[in-house]
């Protein structure tokens, strides 16, 4: 069984994550949807648990898909979970730096683990959370931005 995990603060996901998590999900058994903790940023939008949350539902279409927290090293959560597989996502050379210099690390790590990049989508390649996160602090219509379930969940929502 391949097993696959997806890693990311999520802060929150975007139509952009849940493409990768598609075509991930097309290409192997298994694929663990890792939240984490990104400490390059300060004052997340969303406490993990709601990330966690919203994830869950926006992924509750694919049958092989599955969401945890981890707040350890990502080589360390892939290893307790039998995964083999990393699967980045990159929008552009600058994605791609960094996330080659992470695998190199993973692998310092973990020498069994492998990462796998999948390139933006087109339609999604200017998309971040960050971007995301502008949007909703200015209240603009969120549904070309973010899953369905998040934009529902966030439409109400006054405070952030």
């Amino acid at each position: 069984m391949s097993i696959a995990v997806y890693p990311g603060s999520f802060d929150p996901i975007t139509l952009g994550h849940m493409d990768i998590i598609r075509r991930a999900s097309q290409c192997f058994d298994k694929v663990l949807v890792c939240v984490m903790v990104n400490c390059d940023k300060k004052q997340p939008m969303f406490s993990r648990e709601k990330r966690l949350e919203l994830i869950q539902k926006s992924v509750a279409q694919f049958p092989n898909v599955e969401v945890e927290l981890w707040d350890g090293l990502l080589a360390d959560y892939a290893v307790k979970c039998g995964a083999s597989i990393l699967v980045k996502g990159v929008r552009n050379m600058t994605d791609f730096d960094l996330e080659m210099q992470m695998a190199r690390i993973n692998k310092g790590i973990s020498p069994t683990l492998e990462t796998v990049f999948l390139p933006a989508s087109a339609e999604y390649e200017h998309f971040s959370s960050t971007m995301a996160r502008e949007m909703i602090r200015y209240g603009q219509p969120l549904e070309q931005y973010v899953p369905a379930a998040v934009a529902a969940e966030l439409k109400d929502r006054k405070e952030f």
